[in-house]
This record gives C-alpha cells, sequence and structure tokens, in this order.
C-alpha cells in the first residue's frame, strides 16, 4: 500500500531531478531545511499544506499538478492492488480531472474516461512560452518491454 505522503514525496522528487536541481537549492528556495525536504520527498514526514505551496513554489510547479500526479500514482496503486488488468490500472491513471457538476453516469462511463473529443484534441493548449511541462517517469512495474523487429 503506497502511502500518500510517499506518493507527494515521489511526485516533488521527480518534478526537482526533471529540472536537475539538487535539495539544497530548493531547500533554500522553498526556506525549508534541507534535511526535512529530503524527508518529505522519501516520504517520511508529512508535509503541511504551507510547505507543500512553499516547495511548488520553489520548484516552479503548481501545488495542483502535484496533486494531479498524486492522484494518478494513488489510482494506478488501488487497481494494481484491486486486482485489475494492467491495462485498466493504467487507463484508471490516467484519467481526466472531474469537477463535482459532472453527473455520477458520466464519470463512471469508461468509454468517456478514455475517449477525448476530436475538437478537444485538435486544440494547442495555451501555455506561455515560459511554461515547463514535466512528464512523470513511468514506475519499473508499470513498465511493458517490448522486442524490436
Amino acid at each position: 500500500m503506497t502511502l500518500l505522503r510517499e506518493a507527494i514525496g515521489d511526485s516533488l522528487r521527480r518534478a526537482r531531478l526533471a529540472q536537475s536541481r539538487t535539495l539544497r537549492e530548493v531547500s533554500t528556495s522553498a526556506r525549508v531545511s534541507l534535511g526535512y525536504l529530503s524527508e518529505v520527498e522519501r516520504g517520511r514526514k508529512e508535509a503541511s499544506s504551507e510547505l507543500l505551496a512553499a516547495i511548488c513554489e520553489a520548484l516552479d510547479v503548481p501545488l495542483s499538478r502535484v496533486l494531479w500526479d498524486v492522484s494518478t500514482i494513488m489510482a494506478g496503486v488501488d487497481a494494481a492492488t484491486a486486482g485489475a488488468p494492467a491495462d485498466e490500472a493504467a487507463a484508471a491513471a490516467a484519467e481526466p480531472e472531474r469537477t463535482a457538476a459532472e453527473p455520477a453516469a458520466q464519470a463512471e462511463s469508461a468509454s468517456a474516461a478514455a475517449t477525448i473529443s476530436a475538437d478537444a484534441a485538435a486544440r494547442p493548449l495555451p501555455l506561455a512560452e515560459d511554461t515547463r511541462i514535466v512528464i512523470p517517469a513511468p514506475r519499473s512495474d508499470m513498465l511493458v518491454l517490448v522486442k524490436g523487429a
């Protein structure tokens, strides 16, 4: 079972490593002790919302993105421990955000979660030029090896 603090730590560490930054750089920028940041990244300490916000600001990553990443990690773990096939676990981890206004039937619909409309897929996202997109590396238990031709 993956704990929430471990998933948060994994997400923060991946964001930091994707930027090739050291713990010292981030801890100084976030005004958090180096040791405490290390403990948070290793999932040993529960970080407060204020501390998470400071770390995310230092990493220039929105807190909502970290929480989204954590929710996909937790959804993938939950699906895997429930005995769901790998494809279903991956689909559960990749499911888009839902709002409270959406009907429950639509949220439960597998086809609605798995399909993106052609209009939405064709529209480019409005991103600022200095926006960084961080794609977390897949966990080793989620990798599929394919033999080349």
